[in-house]
């Protein structure tokens, strides 16, 4: 199997604490909360790992908190390749009230990088595409914000990346970045419903998605909670897909777009290029990824849910 190359260029340290009941204003007592080496990339890596697809997980890593996040990754088992930066590695702390199933997420803003670890970053991304390890790529996937400072044109730099080195790229950020992706060439974006109405000024999702495949991306997924999600092709114009399930799920959604991601990027990566299978599954690893405690993990469940699913084809 090729593998699923991540780059998070703005990771965090994931906190996430689990409390029953939570009182604006109020003092709560909590267990001690899971933590571990995050971001949207970092989450894309852990889940396809999880499921046996080979990967490589690359993102800088600065100061105290980067130094307990290099800790974590190593026990993790995912393979992976840090850039050591002066500016320390933030946090993002997630609040899970499991009395109301409402979760909260506060993500501190990244440090800005240097000039020389961006130029170090994107060296390790082409040193990794070219299979100097022995490991042939299989497709790129970038994830997430951008720290302050960052090169305007860092995702699209990763789609050209992907491109010159045979492989798909899979783009999942927000705002101008992602319209910057289109534009590039992205073979897959996945924004959620209220990322692509900002990013594109409109109301309906369908008219905004087929918008961002004007621009050159040749599929968009895009996720919408309990809806499910749906899929836009480049190739077939004149319609689209719809899964969803039945029911929706309780649960913690901080990681279901990630793990959407990681199914598209594992099939990708095997050579999969329908729409619909790809569709079927994102949503169904997305489902999974909300039973789970915490970000970057998926439920066994998934084949189940996989079997849930209501597709439709849709005509534009």
């Amino acid at each position: 199997m090729r593998r699923v190359i991540t780059v998070t260029p703005n990771p965090a340290i994931d906190v996430t604490y689990h409390v029953y009941g939570i009182t604006p204003g109020g003092s709560h007592r909590v267990q001690v909360p899971l933590s571990r080496a995050g971001g949207k990339g970092l989450n894309v890596a852990r889940v396809a790992h999880q499921l046996g697809q080979p990967v490589l997980a690359i993102a800088p890593a600065g100061g105290a908190a980067g130094e307990a996040f290099t800790a974590e990754l190593r026990s993790s088992g995912v393979p992976h390749r840090l850039i050591r930066t002066e500016a320390e590695t933030r946090r993002s702390i997630t609040l899970v009230d499991t009395l109301s199933g409402d979760t909260s997420i506060f993500n501190e803003c990244g440090l800005p990088l240097k000039a020389a670890e961006w130029q170090a970053l994107a060296a390790a991304v082409v040193e990794s595409l070219s299979g100097d390890d022995g490991q042939l790529a299989g497709v790129l996937v970038g994830s997430g914000s951008l720290p302050a400072g960052a090169p305007s044109d860092f995702y699209p730099t990763l789609v050209k990346l992907a491109h010159d080195a045979g492989v798909p790229a899979v783009i999942d950020t927000s705002g101008p970045g992602m319209i910057a992706a289109a534009k590039a060439g992205a073979d897959l974006l996945k924004p959620n419903n209220h990322e692509l109405i900002e990013a594109m000024g409109e109301q309906d999702l369908v008219s905004a998605a087929l918008k961002l495949v004007s621009f050159g991306a040749r599929l968009v997924l895009v996720s919408a909670g309990a809806d499910g999600m749906m899929a836009f092709d480049a190739a077939q114009p004149g319609r689209y897909w719809q899964a969803r399930l039945p029911d929706a799920l309780n649960g913690n959604p901080t990681g279901a777009g990630d793990a959407a991601v990681s199914a598209a990027a594992v099939a990708l990566a095997n050579g999969v290029t329908d729409p619909e299978q790809i569709l079927r599954a994102a949503t169904s690893w997305s489902a999974a990824a909300v039973l789970m405690p915490c970000a970057g993990e998926i439920s066994p469940r998934c084949t189940e849910l996989a079997g849930q699913l209501i597709v439709t084809q849709k005509e534009i």
